[in-house]
């Protein structure tokens, strides 16, 4: 059964965040994001988003409950985006988007994003580079672990959009229009 509920996962950096709140506007739709909750415990530790995501990987129950709430999240509640990496796995009766951007441009606006500073403090932009490939392969070994999922799987999603050269109202533009298209399906 569908639900009401777009599941926006994608690359680092490849502008969830942004086309969420879009999304949500223009929707009127709620949101829920599991990555500013993994943030707000990593602050709270005092250490990086990436070293939360090497603890994570050796406290797996932290991982389990971070996904657990989304589900639970769905099953109470209709007509909301989540922002979360597993949120297509932990809600599939979502509609399920990846979003997909460049490496170096992921670097460039993950740099310059003020809000990444306090979990995510690099030099340069190669810095960011290197951290943003080390997640990605912290998170796909995790996730792989876990659940048996691979999230860079496109085959996982209804639609996947490279945001590379979009500007972030292109992107929730034709996430709307896919999003209807499935609904009618």
């Amino acid at each position: 059964m569908k639900k009401h509920i777009i599941a926006l996962s994608g690359d680092l950096a490849s502008g969830k965040g942004t086309v969420s709140k879009i999304l949500m506007q223009e929707l009127n739709f709620g949101i829920y994001r599991n990555g500013e909750y993994a943030r707000k415990l990593a602050k709270e530790m005092g250490i990086s988003i990436t070293s939360f995501n090497t603890y994570v990987a050796k406290h797996p129950e932290i991982d389990v409950q971070i996904e657990k709430s989304a589900a639970e999240y769905a099953k109470d509640h209709d007509n909301f985006i989540i922002d979360a990496r597993l949120g297509w796995y932990a809600v599939p009766e979502s509609f399920k988007v990846y979003l997909k951007v460049d490496i170096d441009v992921a670097a460039e606006r993950a740099f310059l994003d003020p809000n990444r500073k306090e979990t995510e403090a690099f030099n340069t932009i190669e810095e960011q580079k290197q951290d943003i490939i080390k997640r990605f392969n912290l998170e796909n070994e995790r996730y792989w672990n876990l659940y048996k999922i691979r999230k860079e799987d496109m085959s996982n999603y209804d639609l996947v959009i490279d945001t590379t050269k979009l500007k972030p109202e292109e992107v929730a533009n034709k996430i709307k229009s896919e999003y209807k298209k499935w609904l009618e399906k």
